[in-house]
């Protein structure tokens, strides 16, 4: 058994410039803790395994913990958010769940409260991820998390300053101390270093617009803005994206 999972939505929706063969030379080949939902049946394994899964993105459901009893009930496919994860970790006893940008409260129409915020509040699991997303606002998602008693730990800093861009500056609780927090739970911040990150702020704007018409037209909101940083960078944001996520579960590896 897996010592902790790792969310799917994003390598499944969120990568669209990365190849199978740069995921798989990207990602640990000994590492087989990715977790999602085939047929109703909840399967964890490396990126070998799941690759074939990723072909089928497009018919693929994003599955959050409100609708994970659902998806498992109905037979349904899909991949796990941050907070479906935490899920299934709680579901399996595992301590920790790692993601890589996540939810919070934005003017998002199928998510004005992400899943995750809630999850973070309820869940006995420690859910280590890279930053909120830009899209979102952050200082909002953060207070959020303060009312309801949910400790923010950050690595290197104590301060959340955005996940892709530099787009935002808000204090968070603590420094990450190098363990898990006992009992299980809280949120572990491990942001993409601010010299790496994309410069052009101006193309927030953009991944915004086109989250807001996938809305419109009925489709996923994330997996659209992704899209347009990708196009709009020449595929440098997917590439961040899957480095901080291989870097936090090598982390996540490291803990327990």
């Amino acid at each position: 058994m897996p010592s902790f999972l790792t969310e799917s939505a994003l390598l499944a929706h969120g990568l669209i410039s990365i190849s199978e063969d740069a995921l798989m030379a990207s990602w640990p080949s000994d590492f087989e803790n990715i977790v999602w939902v085939d047929g109703g049946k909840i399967c964890i394994g490396g990126m070998e395994r799941f690759l074939p899964f990723r072909r089928r993105a497009e018919s693929l459901l994003r599955i959050d913990w409100e609708r994970l009893p659902a998806v498992l009930a109905e037979g349904a496919c899909g991949a796990l958010t941050a907070s479906g994860t935490m899920a299934v970790c709680h579901m399996m006893g595992l301590p920790l769940a790692v993601s890589c940008g996540i939810g919070g409260i934005g003017d998002i129409r199928a998510e004005s409260l992400c899943p995750d915020l809630p999850a973070l509040q309820a869940l006995p699991v420690t859910l280590l991820a890279t930053a909120f997303k830009d899209v979102l606002d952050i200082p909002a998602s953060i207070a959020w998390l303060a009312e309801h008693g949910v400790t923010i730990y950050g690595v290197g800093e104590r301060r959340c300053t955005g996940y892709l861009f530099q787009s935002a500056d808000v204090p968070i609780d603590a420094l990450f101390a190098g363990k898990l927090p006992q009992p299980p739970g809280g949120l572990i911040l491990n942001p993409i270093p601010k010299q790496e990150r994309i410069g052009n702020i101006g193309l927030l704007t953009d991944g915004i617009a086109a989250g807001k018409q996938a809305e419109a037209d009925g489709h996923y909101y994330h997996p659209a803005a992704n899209a347009a940083f990708d196009y709009a960078t020449g595929g440098r944001s997917s590439r961040l994206q899957l480095e901080s996520l291989v870097k936090n579960v090598l982390l996540a590896d490291a803990l327990c």
